[in-house]
């Protein structure tokens, strides 16, 4: 490979990275506000990309997984119920409405993704393909 073909590759990461960070700052989220941000991991092997959301608290039900336009989102909400006469002393798990956005490479099939929920960790696993097939809703198992 020449240096230039290597640069390219470097600069077309870099741009992914940049338009990741884009796409989740600007994902509008439910009118109830945003406080409770799952954090992630994003694993990629030579066949899959992995995603790895901590949900600790929710049912597979309160969780929805979105694809539209090649962007992956992720959506629920964590609530903390509380009797008539409870109130909190300190509070420090977080609560509320979440979404998060991930920008999927070309080479992701959006067809064959799977999502799977246990033990409060929702993994999706997408893998690679040249042959591409869109998805608009993913069910989690």
């Amino acid at each position: 490979m020449s240096e230039f073909t290597i640069d390219i590759e470097k600069q077309l990461t870099r741009l992914g990275k940049d338009l990741q960070d884009f796409v989740e700052r600007i994902v509008p989220l439910e009118d109830r506000g945003h406080d409770f941000t799952p954090v992630c991991d994003i694993i990629e092997s030579d066949e899959t990309y992995v995603i790895k959301l901590d949900l600790p608290g929710l049912s597979k039900k309160e969780i929805n997984i979105a694809l539209k336009e090649h962007v992956l989102t992720v959506k629920g909400e964590r609530t903390e119920e509380l009797g008539e006469s409870e109130k909190f002393r300190r509070q420090e798990r977080s609560a509320g409405v979440f979404s998060r956005s991930f920008a999927l490479p070309e080479n992701v099939n959006a067809a064959e993704t799977d999502a799977v929920f246990r033990n409060g960790v929702l993994t999706i696993t997408m893998p690679k393909s040249d042959v591409l097939k869109d998805s608009k809703s993913i069910p989690i198992k």
